[in-house]
């Protein structure tokens, strides 16, 4: 894992860049805390060539971005020409509604996943999928997200594994970065703390992940990006990036 390539999902700073000159301010802030890099999601609206003025602005770079399924599965050529404005060069499928929330829909979920993948492909985009936790729910021997990876072509749809959901559904943020090898272009690091018995996000080593271990299953999987995310805060979202940032720098080579 290099610095260069920690980013900071805007998701988690979602409520202070609604206008274009809120997002050129927590942007500044984002680049003051050392971040490079961006994944985009939920900024705005802005148009995209606005945008991305901003984040040249502030020698920042979003490498990635967030979409609706509609966008990308509907709307796939005006998907990869924002995509080229901004120059984005991964897009993830970021949540699923209950309709593809059984066997049959994860398959019918790949099948859709295939042919936007190939497109965006084609165009020099990969597709990734952010997992939650009901993908780890099991339907005979396997889970959600085992089925969704089995039926879809690797070279169309990738991961982008998040650790959090990953432990919350039961699973292991470490095994799932190495069982993706090659497939895991990109990550959300996002650690899990208990607060009266109740799991909560938390900054990253301020909770019970072991980053140094999934960083390291990162690397030997050819990950490229390391996205700091939380969607829930106890404290202001920029100083809970900076934690993160802080304590990632340790683990950089």
């Amino acid at each position: 894992m290099q610095l260069k390539n920690v980013g900071a999902q805007l998701y988690t700073l979602r409520d202070q860049m609604k206008t274009a000159s809120e997002i050129a301010q927590t942007l500044k802030q984002v680049r003051a805390i050392g971040y490079e890099v961006v994944q985009a999601s939920c900024v705005g609206p802005i148009r995209p060539q606005e945008l991305k003025k901003i984040l040249d602005d502030n020698g920042l770079w979003a490498c990635s971005t967030h979409e609706s399924l509609d966008d990308i599965f509907k709307n796939t050529d005006q998907l990869i020409e924002r995509l080229k404005i901004l120059g984005a060069v991964t897009t993830a499928i970021p949540h699923i509604g209950e309709e593809y929330r059984s066997a049959e829909g994860y398959k019918r979920l790949a099948h859709s996943a295939n042919i936007a993948g190939r497109k965006l492909k084609a165009a020099g985009i990969t597709l990734l999928y952010h997992n939650h936790g009901f993908e780890f729910q099991k339907y005979g021997d396997k889970i959600g997200l085992e089925i969704l990876y089995d039926e879809s072509d690797p070279e169309c749809l990738q991961g982008e594994i998040d650790t959090y959901w990953v432990q919350y559904g039961g699973g292991s943020p470490t095994a799932w970065c190495r069982r993706l090898q090659g497939r895991l272009p990109l990550v959300h690091l996002k650690d899990m703390t208990i607060i009266d018995n109740q799991p909560t996000m938390a900054e990253i080593g301020q909770g019970n992940i072991d980053f140094k271990e999934v960083c390291q299953a990162c690397d030997q999987s050819g990950t490229t990006w390391f996205m700091v995310e939380q969607d829930v805060c106890q404290r202001p979202p920029l100083e809970s990036l900076k934690m993160s940032f802080d304590y990632l720098k340790q683990l950089c080579t």
